[in-house]
């Protein structure tokens, strides 16, 4: 396996309903994961890109949460409508999607 240009995690941290801190999978974390393998797949982008899913990377409230290395990049909010934007310009690219781009504080 070559080694990739780009990690990509996706949160989709589940907790129970009501849960204070809320989760990624509760603001469609798993569609969205899913839409990133279905790009990578479609593409045939295995070679330079790995997703991996990922329990909590931090900021809960402003999921769905992707966190691109080595870049990073924390993008919130992500919906799967969202992906394709990111794998155009982010990953191919190499252009951080404003819009997404996850507040400087939650890196706190």
């Amino acid at each position: 396996m070559p080694k990739p240009e780009k990690h990509v995690f996706v949160c989709i941290q589940t907790r129970p309903p009501g849960h204070p801190r809320g989760s990624c999978f509760e603001k469609g974390a798993s569609q969205v994961m899913e839409a990133f393998i279905q790009q990578i797949q479609s593409r045939n982008l295995f070679d330079r890109f790995v997703i991996t899913n990922s329990g909590c990377i931090g900021p809960c409230s402003t999921g769905s949460s992707v966190l691109i290395y080595p870049d990073g990049v924390m993008y919130g909010g992500v919906t799967a409508a969202d992906v394709d934007e990111i794998v155009d310009k982010h990953l191919l690219e190499g252009e951080v999607v404003e819009r997404l781009k996850a507040p400087a504080e939650v890196w706190g």
